[in-house]
């Protein structure tokens, strides 16, 4: 599985899924300042999923139809942080086959999966 982490996502996260064995690019190491539209659309290109905690990619892909492959949204607070690897990584264990073709909502205390209405 192949990931695309949004500029807002922490380096310690990229790092995990990194050391994790996942194939992870960095928008902060290659596109620093990209648009939405840009990110989504090299996530789409490179056939990658879009980690983010970016609420807008919902509605380009769901108001607007944006393509893409599959959107991992990460709503964990600030106070609790150090969730946010442990959650994913729950995820990807549980549930990987989940992750492509879907927007996926990771909390604190449980995982939504909503399909995509626009897959290409």
């Amino acid at each position: 599985m192949k990931f695309l982490a949004d500029e807002c996502c922490e380096r310690g996260l990229v790092v995990a899924l990194r050391k994790a064995g996942y194939d992870v690019l960095h928008v902060v190491e290659s596109k620093p300042g990209a648009t939405d539209d840009d990110v989504l659309a090299l996530a789409f290109d490179e056939r990658r999923i879009l980690l983010t905690e970016d609420k807008d990619f919902g509605e380009l892909v769901y108001r607007l139809k944006k393509p893409t492959h599959g959107i991992i949204l990460i709503r964990i607070g600030v106070k609790n942080r150090s969730l946010k690897w442990p959650r994913i990584k729950k995820l990807l264990d549980a549930y990987p086959d989940r992750c492509t073709g879907r927007f996926v909502v990771v909390g604190e205390d449980k995982f939504r999966f909503r399909p995509l209405l626009f897959i290409p």
